[in-house]
């Protein structure tokens, strides 16, 4: 069975590799701030201007909006598009509306947003996000030895695949568990519901992403700890990975054998 190495260190045999998508195998910073940017614009563009200040500070901290970047591990990052939309809500009662307005506002931004979102528009590579580096050679290097690979995201079925499209990666991944499979992200049982569908056990694979709650998923599924890999390189600032999990800071420094 093939051996998963990092840096040279061997971390355990695998027969298939998940990957989170955003942070890990996607530039998505530089989207994400700017989708973060225009929901704020466009909920401030909703109530009175006594309020907007107040709305406009609540909003940038729940979306971990900070000038010219995205904290990794904020909701915009790491949390799922209705989990963004609920904490927008929130944001918006705090300022005085009722559930039922803001929730209202809420999805009329988020709709709005969507629709201005580049990684929509037409065209076959328009406005998708950039691969982090050196991973198509990684792709290539983990097929050519037999391992699996797969991808589990947040984001939903066509985000995912436009971006794999979008880049010529469709054919090195058997299986996509999306926000819109059950349960979701980061419910281990989204792990075991990934690995059933690649035919593989979980303790066979390793786990791959850049939040901590990517982490606590993969050992709580039974991926082992050493193959539950935090990924550091697709953000301006290192997302802040706290536990002792191996961390890979290039794709070059993975390798199996």
């Amino acid at each position: 069975m093939p051996q998963l190495l990092l840096r040279g260190i061997e971390l355990g045999d695998v027969q298939a590799v998940l990957f989170d998508k955003d942070g890990t195998l996607s530039i998505s910073e530089p989207q994400l701030l700017t989708l973060a940017q225009a929901r704020v614009f466009l909920c401030l563009e909703q109530v009175e201007a006594s309020i907007q200040p107040e709305l406009k500070q609540l909003l940038e901290r729940a979306y971990g909006l900070k000038p010219e970047a995205i904290c990794p591990a904020g909701i915009t990052a790491v949390a799922s598009r209705d989990h963004n939309l609920i904490a927008t809500a929130t944001a918006l009662v705090q300022v005085g509306l009722g559930w039922p307005e803001a929730l209202s506002i809420s999805e009329e931004v988020f709709a709005e947003a969507d629709a201005r979102d580049a990684r929509r528009s037409q065209g076959p590579d328009a406005g998708t996000s950039a691969t982090t580096k050196g991973l198509l050679d990684c792709l290539q290097h983990l097929r050519a030895a037999g391992v699996l690979c797969a991808v589990i995201s947040n984001d939903d079925m066509a985000g995912i695949e436009h971006f794999l499209s979008s880049h010529g990666l469709a054919g090195y991944f058997s299986a996509l568990w999306s926000a819109e499979h059950r349960p979701r992200k980061p419910d281990p049982a989204a792990v075991h519901g990934l690995c059933a569908q690649l035919g593989v056990a979980v303790g066979r694979c390793a786990l791959i992403g850049d939040a901590n709650s990517d982490l606590r998923m993969a050992v709580a599924a039974g991926i082992p700890h050493p193959l539950a890999l935090g990924y550091t390189a697709a953000w301006s600032s290192p997302p802040p990975l706290l536990e002792p999990h191996p961390l890979i800071h290039a794709w070059s420094e993975l390798k199996v054998r």
